[in-house]
């Protein structure tokens, strides 16, 4: 897999931000990336070191529609990455202007 293609976007929520005081950070990655990947995708677009990464493969949730709510659709699933740095490093992007 391509090191472009495995961060798909970061994921900027109130309880990601406050994982950045820890030094972690979260990503929204592709399906089928590993740890490794991910590891290396992040050190290369970042320049930081990697200490360690933890995945979660998110079924998405199953909504009822129609005039009736008698459908059921269900919203993409998603596969999400921690990221923790070494002590001392972190990623200016997620800091807030």
């Amino acid at each position: 897999m391509n090191i472009y293609e495995v961060l798909r976007s970061p994921r900027i929520t109130e309880k990601n931000t406050q994982l950045g005081v820890l030094n972690k950070y979260t990503f929204n990655v592709a399906p089928e990336a590993t740890k490794l990947e991910i590891k290396q995708a992040v050190e290369f677009m970042f320049k930081v070191h990697v200490q360690t990464v933890n995945t979660m493969n998110r079924r998405g949730d199953e909504r009822r529609v129609g005039r009736w709510r008698t459908l059921r659709s269900r919203k993409p699933s998603h596969k999400k990455a921690i990221v923790t740095l070494r002590a001392g490093e972190k990623i200016e992007f997620f800091e807030a202007q």
